[in-house]
C-alpha cells in the first residue's frame, strides 16, 4: 500500500538562496518586496524547512555516533571513536543556521502579510523549525548564538558571543508554545495537509526538549532539572491528549510501521515524518537507505542485540528461554521481543543480494547485524532510490518520554503511569508487561528497564547518542570494542574475531572519550574567526 499524502511543493525561492555561515546572511539586500503578501507566499516558503530535514543523513544514521551502530562500508566513525578533531566547518552548524534565518525572514514579513489570512499558522511553521533548528545545535554544541531576527552585513549580531543554554532553552519553548498555539491539530491538517507540522508536532517536541535538558541537567551537575522534567511530563500529557494511537494494523504492527504500510494520515502514531516519493515514476525526493543497509553502511553492534528482552519479560542472561552461550548465529532471535526480528535482517528475510538473507551472514556486514527499519529490498535500490517516508516524531516517543520523565523526577513510578506509557508499548508486540513487583520479583532496576524500553523501541532512529550524552555514560559505553554476533565455524574465514570469539569491527584500544571535552562538538574554527573571537570554543577542543 503506497502513500497518500500531501507533495509539498518544494520551491527553493532565490531569497534563501544564500551562504549559511553565521557570518555573512546579509538578507535584508534580497529583493523580495512584491513576494510578500499572500497565505500562498508564506506556504511556499514554509516549505524550504521540509527540504532540510533529510532522514536519511539526519535521523537515520545519527546512531553511527553512538555504541549501538557501525558503519562497516566505510570505517570508523571519528565521533563515536574519539578521533574527530575541530574542523573548519560543520554542516551541523551552518544547516541549523540556514533554518534559523529563513524561519527569522518569515516571522519578520509576516508583520505587514495583511492579505495572508493564515498568517499565524505560517509563523507557527517558522517557530516550530527555529526552535528544531536550535535544539540540534544545543544538543551538539552547547551555548551558541541566538539570533532573532533577520541580519545585515552591519548588523552587530553576526559577531556576537555565544548565549547561555538555558536561554536558548527558554527561546525554543517560547517558539513551540507559539507554535503549539496556533498550528492546526494533527486531525484538521486532514489527508490532504499530511507531513506539515502541527500542534501535536509541536508539543511533542517539547517534550523531547524538556526531557533531553531535564535529564542532563540531572547526569551532569547543573541548572534545575525538575523544572524542564516537569515541562517534560506536562508535554507529554498533552500530545497524549490529541488523539493519537500506536499502530496496530496488519499481524506484525511494529514491524510495518516502518514499511509502506505504515506511511500516511490514517497512521495516527506519525506525529511528523520527513516525506519521500510515491515511487520510481514519481520522484519527488528519494533515499538510499535500503541501499547504504544492504551494502554495508548500517551495522547493528552487540550491546543493542543484548538490550531485547526474552519473552518471559527477562534480559537474555537471565532467562530459562534464552539459548545462551548461543549455538548459532539464529540463538540471540530465538523466544525473544518481537521488535528484535522487526529491526534485524536475518536468516530468509527478504534481502538485496542475494533475494533473501543468508544462513550464513554476508561479510560487507561486518557484525552480521543489518538493520531493518526502512529497509525496503523492492524499491529500486541499485539506482539509490527508496520512498520510504522517516517519521522523525512519532506516538510511542512520546509514552517514553511520559514514562522517564516521570521516574526521573520521582524516583519511582507507578503501574499506572507505566500501564498508560510503557505498557501500551509492549502490548503491541505482547510482551509482559513491566510492573513494579515484577521488577522486584526477578531482581531487576526499574531505572535500567525504562532505559532499556527505549533502546528497543526506538533502536535505529537516530536517538542512542543523544540519550548515552544526556545520561553521562558515553564515557562508559563508547571507549570499548565494536563487536558484533558470535563467531561460529561455519562463518568461514576473513572475518575479524574478538579474543573471547565475536566479531569485532574496532578494537577497544582504537577507541577514546574525553569527558572533559567530548560531550560537545568543537565549534567550527571558520566561524571562530569569523567572529573574531567572540564565538568562543568549547572547552579542550
Amino acid at each position: 500500500m503506497k502513500k497518500s499524502r500531501i507533495h509539498l511543493l518544494i520551491i527553493l525561492l532565490p531569497l534563501f538562496m544564500v551562504s549559511c555561515d553565521l557570518d555573512r546572511f546579509p538578507e535584508t539586500d534580497l529583493s523580495d518586496v512584491n513576494f510578500w503578501k499572500t497565505d500562498d507566499n508564506f506556504k511556499q516558503a514554509c516549505n524550504l524547512f521540509y527540504t532540510l530535514v533529510d532522514g536519511e543523513n539526519d535521523i537515520f544514521f545519527d546512531d553511527m555516533r553512538s555504541d549501538f551502530a557501525f558503519n562497516f562500508a566505510m570505517g570508523v566513525n571519528a565521533i563515536s571513536s574519539g578521533s574527530r578533531v575541530a574542523s573548519a566547518t560543520s554542516t551541523d552548524w551552518t544547516k541549523s543556521y540556514q533554518m534559523i534565518f529563513d524561519a527569522n525572514k518569515i516571522i519578520e514579513k509576516a508583520e505587514n502579510a495583511e492579505d495572508a489570512k493564515n498568517i499565524k499558522q505560517w509563523v507557527g511553521e517558522a517557530k516550530f523549525w527555529r526552535a528544531y533548528a536550535y535544539y540540534r545545535l544545543l544538543t551538539r554544541f552547547g551555548d551558541v548564538p541566538l539570533v532573532l531576527k533577520t541580519l545585515d552585513v552591519d548588523s552587530p549580531e553576526l559577531y556576537g558571543p555565544r548565549t547561555d543554554r538555558a536561554l536558548v532553552v527558554g527561546q525554543i519553548y517560547d517558539d513551540l508554545d507559539y507554535a503549539a498555539e496556533n498550528l492546526p491539530t494533527y486531525a484538521a491538517l486532514g489527508a490532504a495537509n499530511y507531513g506539515r507540522t502541527s500542534k501535536s508536532a509541536a508539543l511533542a517536541l517539547k517534550a523531547r526538549v524538556a526531557l533531553y535538558e531535564g535529564t542532563r541537567q540531572k547526569f551532569h551537575g547543573y541548572g534545575n532539572p525538575s523544572s524542564n522534567l516537569t515541562v517534560a511530563v506536562s508535554a507529554a500529557e498533552a500530545v497524549m491528549a490529541e488523539g493519537h494511537a500506536l499502530f496496530k494494523a496488519t499481524a506484525t504492527p511494529y514491524f510495518n510501521q516502518f514499511q509502506y504500510v505504515g506511511e500516511g494520515y490514517s497512521n495516527k502514531e506519525n506525529i511528523l515524518s520527513v516525506i519521500y516519493g510515491v515511487n520510481d515514476a514519481q520522484i519527488l525526493r528519494k533515499n538510499n537507505i535500503t541501499g547504504l543497509i544492504s551494502n554495508g553502511w548500517y551495522c547493528v553492534t552487540r550491546p543493542l542485540i543484548e538490550q531485547y528482552l526474552c519473552t518471559d519479560g527477562l534480559p537474555y542472561d537471565k532467562s530459562p528461554l534464552a539459548e545462551y552461550p548461543e549455538t548459532g548465529f539464529a540463538s540471540m532471535f530465538k523466544n525473544k521481543d518481537p521488535r528484535l526480528n522487526a529491526s534485524i535482517i536475518k536468516e530468509g528475510d527478504g534481502y538485496t543480494i542475494p533475494a533473501v538473507y543468508p544462513a550464513i551472514p554476508p561479510q560487507r556486514i561486518g557484525t552480521a547485524y543489518s538493520a531493518r527499519k526502512y529497509f525496503i529490498y523492492t524499491d529500486p535500490w541499485q539506482q539509490s532510490r527508496s520512498f520510504i517516508d522517516v517519521s522523525i516524531i512519532r506516538y510511542a516517543e512520546i509514552l517514553l518520554i511520559y514514562a522517564e520523565a516521570k521516574y526521573e523526577l520521582n524516583g519511582s513510578i507507578t503501574d499506572a503511569d507505566l500501564d498508560k506509557s510503557i505498557n501500551l508499548l509492549r502490548d503491541r508486540v505482547a510482551m509482559p508487561h513491566l510492573t513494579n513487583q515484577f521488577v522486584t520479583d526477578n531482581d531487576l532496576d526499574m531505572h535500567t528497564e525504562i532505559r532499556r524500553e527505549r533502546n528497543v523501541e526506538l533502536a535505529q532512529e537516530g536517538f542512542r547518542y543523544d540519550d548515552i550524552n544526556r545520561w553521562k555514560i558515553a564515557e562508559e559505553v563508547l571507549p570499548k570494542a565494536m563487536k558484533g554476533a558470535k563467531y561460529f565455524p561455519e562463518f568461514g574465514g576473513g572475518w575479524n574475531i574478538s579474543d573471547d570469539g565475536y566479531l569485532e569491527v574496532q578494537r577497544a584500544n582504537t577507541r577514546f572519550f574525553n569527558p572533559q571535552r567530548d560531550y560537545l562538538y568543537p565549534i567550527p574554527t571558520k566561524d571562530i574567526a569569523l567572529s573574531g573571537g567572540t564565538i568562543t570554543q568549547n572547552p579542550n577542543w
